[in-house]
């Protein structure tokens, strides 16, 4: 099995109108991207989850809290 997760995404963090982080289809985990990432930041997405928000669900059905900088492999 290999150490390295795939990456499902690569794409910029933007926000929209009603202030969520997403990246494509993706929504970021909020608290993740503000504690250390910002607006136009290119990152790669690594894995996603169903998104539990029934709030944003219709615009982005899929989540992700595990994402880096482009060509920062953490």
């Amino acid at each position: 099995m290999s150490k390295d997760k795939k990456e499902i995404y690569t794409g910029i963090i933007e926000k929209d109108d009603e202030g969520n982080f997403f990246c494509g289809e993706y929504l970021l985990d909020y608290q993740r991207v503000t504690a250390g990432f910002k607006t136009g930041e290119k990152i790669t997405i690594r894995s996603v989850i169903e998104n539990p928000s029934d709030k944003s669900y219709d615009k982005y059905p899929k989540k992700s809290k595990d994402f880096f900088l482009f060509n920062n492999k953490k």
